[in-house]
Formats: C-alpha cells, structure tokens, sequence
C-alpha cells in the first residue's frame, strides 16, 4: 500500500509550511503548491524530493489546478487529502480598500477553494475514506468589520464545506474546515482592524497546522465538520450557536469598537 498522501496550496510559509512539515515528518507523501515556486522547491528539497513534488500553482486558474493535480496524481498515487490552504486578505473600512483587491478575495478565497474541490474531485473518489480541509476562519462566526470582504469569503468557505460533506458522503469523502483566530503569521502584518489589536494573535502556524493533522486522521463514525483552534475560537464558536443574534452582535460590537 502506498504511503498517505496531502496536496497543500499556499505551502511556501505561514500555515501551508508548517502543515507541510508535519505531515512530511509524520510520513505522508507532500504535494507543496503555492504562486510562490522558488519558495515551495527549497521546503521541498529540504523535506526531502523523494517524498514530496512541488510546483507553482495560482489557485484561481483551473487550467494549473488540472496540471498540478495530475502531476501530484503521477507521482504520489492517490490524494487522501486536498488541504484548500492559500488565502489573502485585506483590512480596513471598506471604501479604503480597491475594489480590484476585495474582487482579488473573492477570487482567492473562494474560487480558489472551488477550483479545488470541483477538479480534485476525481481524485478524492479514487482514494477510500479521502477528505478535503478547507482553512476558513473565527471571522465566519460573524461578520467582521475592518475584515468584512475577507470576513464574507470565509462565511463562503464554511457554507461550502457544510454542503460537500452532505453531497459527498455517498462518495466516502469528508469535507471540513478548520477555524483559529488570528495567527501570527505574515498575512496578519499591519493588519488594520480593532479586533486584532484588542486580542492579537496568540495562535502560531503549528497550532493550527496540529488541528489539521488531527482533522485528517479523525475517523470516528460521527461527523465533525467544524475544527476550532484554541481557546477563544472554542469560545466564540460556541457562543454563535447558543446566543441570539443580538447578543452576539453586541459582544462583537464590544471587541472591534464599532456600533
């Protein structure tokens, strides 16, 4: 039998990295895919080229979706996990960011995620008990202001996900997303919202990356499609399913300093 394996997009740094180096040590086969080539062939030359493929992938373009799959495909066998890992993301009031760079969101964040899950598709059915990981984010609990483009894509993301585990489960796949805070991570550089300069960033790339892992072994009968990491993410996401809508609204309203 061939050993596991996991196809990461956005792998050359933050989350993506630090997935693709635990994955790799626990003996998993690694595809390393990111718009960022230089930097997923040096981690890829690092883990070790016989256990990995990497390869230069813009997550918007299904065209290199098809070419880094089957490329994956060729070399590892079998896709047990497609991790939908890459995101951007911008910050401030919404009339101070471009219209262009709150499309280039959408296109990242959600298309991106579609492209993977529609063309990864054949592959997962070929794989017995395959899954999909999709990243999405606190910020899909309720809406964020100073974060309300990137705030919207993970809602998409997170009602996406809830979807496929439902349409793909008389396939055998497991689709599920995976929700921390802020992390601290390049992508939160000069972020420009009040929520994050209230709380910060207490999660590191491992942290979250040891979720992932744990969602991609998880093999109990019961479903579990909503992966929080840490404390406060636990806190929050209980609260949006127990609190009224007011409530909630208020307590956001209280962390971000908006009305």
């Amino acid at each position: 039998m061939s050993r596991q394996s996991i196809f990461i997009t956005g792998a050359a740094a933050g989350i993506g990295q630090a997935a693709a180096r635990l994955f790799a040590a626990k003996g998993w086969f690694v595809g390393l895919y990111d718009v960022d080539e230089a930097g997923v062939q040096t981690l890829s030359r690092e883990l070790g080229e016989d256990f990995t493929c990497a390869g230069k992938l813009d997550v918007t373009d299904p065209d290199a979706w098809e070419h880094a799959l089957a490329e994956f495909a060729a070399r590892a066998g079998r896709l047990d996990v497609l991790l939908n890992n890459a995101g951007i993301l911008a910050s401030g009031p919404l009339e101070s960011i471009p219209l262009a760079r709150q499309h280039l969101l959408i296109d990242v964040n959600i298309k991106g995620v579609l492209n993977g899950c529609y063309l990864a598709l054949p592959y997962l059915q070929r794989t017995p008990r395959s899954r999909v990981i999709n990243l999405c984010s606190a910020s899909a609990l309720y809406g964020q202001p100073s974060l309300a483009v990137y705030s919207a894509t993970k809602f998409a993301v997170r009602g996406l996900t809830e979807a496929l585990d439902l349409e793909w489960s008389e396939y055998g796949i497991r689709v599920m997303d995976v929700l921390p805070l802020f992390v601290a991570t390049d992508m939160v550089t000069n972020m420009n919202a009040n929520s994050f300069r209230k709380m910060g960033a207490k999660l590191t790339a491992q942290d979250v990356a040891d979720t992932i892992f744990k969602a991609a072994r998880y093999d109990s009968k019961i479903p579990k499609v909503h992966w929080t990491v840490g404390f406060q993410t636990r806190a929050f996401y209980s609260l949006s399913g127990a609190a009224p809508d007011l409530i909630t609204r208020f307590i956001n309203s209280r962390i971000t300093g908006s009305h």
